[in-house]
């Protein structure tokens, strides 16, 4: 499985973006897939998750603030991310993963670089 992810960049806080990730390749029936992030020397964390089932699962720093959708016909998914903070900042990765799980992480893709200004 291979994940192209797309839409990082720079905004001011309180702005927001709109990440985007398509997976090609051997796509399973049941799966999940989601954004993990890694701040600079901090540790890599999850940030949302969504199966194809459509039931999602969010870090508590996000909840309220970011969604994560995906279109299992385009094997695609999506994070906006509203209300952005500083401490958002971050590079985000788009993982997938095989079967009933909400940490995703059998494949990844290139990281996308987010920079929130306070």
């Amino acid at each position: 499985v291979q994940l192209q992810a797309s839409g990082g960049g720079l905004v001011q806080a309180g702005g927001s973006l709109r990440l985007s990730c398509a997976a090609s390749g051997t796509i399973s029936s049941i799966n999940a897939m989601g954004w993990y992030r890694q701040a600079p020397e901090k540790q890599r964390e999850l940030v949302a998750a969504i199966r194809t089932s459509d039931s999602t699962n969010y870090a508590d720093s996000v909840k309220g603030r970011f969604t994560i959708s995906r279109d299992n016909a385009k094997n695609a998914v999506y994070l906006q991310m509203n209300s952005l903070k500083p401490e958002d900042t971050a590079v985000y990765f788009c993982t997938y993963g095989r079967g009933w799980t909400f940490r995703p992480a059998d494949y990844w893709g290139q990281g996308t670089q987010v920079t929130v200004s306070s």
